[in-house]
């Protein structure tokens, strides 16, 4: 049965997107059968993959909304053991939506229990924000990967989100636990960026990976191109990272 894993945090622009592709494509390569799951609105998981949201015919909206099986929107990627159920602009609007359905936290833990033995991991892109859709994504975690950049901001809204997943814990989805921490956007030329991981290390402790996400341009780059770094320049400083990542969450859900 595969391990769901939500990667999320309040904060936007933190790598969260960045990571869902690219820790994906990285498990797929070393031959783990991986899903991502969109869930925020703006579909960069989908384009980060080569898929034109707009041209997207079935998506996560009419799994959560509709009650179509998530095996009717699973789309394979052109990428080694990497699937996506992918987003469109429709999820914009399923906040509203969910509100009058009954059970509507756990909507979407429902539409992936039909597909989660078909891989070995699972993994949801969360919005920037703590909504229904966020809320769906928590009740169906098996824990969550919370990415955190290194730069002024990165401790900001970090109790917020812990005390959300202690109220998760206690009120939804009781086995839920963090899966670990990723500091991203690293500069070993700033004193910055190693203040922001020596504190981040205070916080979590041996939650925080030893694999740190640098500043890199290629990482940028390559989800204009619709590619994993992995596939658009796997020599790469970016791409030596997520793979060191893979092995990582690998070795700690042995």
């Amino acid at each position: 049965m595969g391990k769901v894993i939500a990667i999320a945090n309040q904060k936007g622009g933190v790598g969260k997107t960045t990571t869902a592709v690219n820790l994906s494509a990285c498990l797929g390569v070393k031959n783990k059968k991986t899903l991502i799951i969109d869930i925020d609105p703006q579909g960069n998981t989908t384009s980060g993959l080569g898929l034109d949201p707009r041209t997207v015919e079935t998506s996560v909206y009419d799994c959560i909304i509709n009650d179509t099986p998530m095996e009717e929107a699973v789309i394979k990627t052109e990428f080694d053991n990497l699937w996506i159920c992918p987003s469109n602009i429709d999820l914009a609007g399923a906040e509203l939506e969910l509100v009058g359905k009954s059970s509507r936290e756990f909507l979407l833990k429902e539409s992936i229990s039909k597909v989660r033995d078909r891989f070995d991991f699972i993994f949801i892109d969360c919005p920037p924000s703590l909504g229904l859709i966020t809320l769906n994504s928590f009740a169906a975690a098996d824990t969550v990967l919370v990415p955190i950049q290194c730069e002024y901001y990165a401790l900001e809204g970090l109790s917020q989100l812990t005390n959300t997943i202690k109220i998760i814990k206690k009120n939804i989805n009781p086995p839920i636990n963090i899966e670990g921490v990723l500091l991203t956007m690293f500069d070993a030329r700033t004193n910055l960026s190693i203040q922001v991981v020596e504190e981040v290390k205070k916080f979590f402790g041996s939650k925080v990976y030893s694999s740190v996400i640098p500043r890199n341009v290629r990482l940028s780059e390559a989800p204009s191109f619709g590619q994993p770094i992995i596939v658009y320049d796997k020599n790469s400083k970016g791409a030596e990272s997520y793979m060191d990542l893979a092995d990582e969450v690998i070795d700690n859900n042995r």
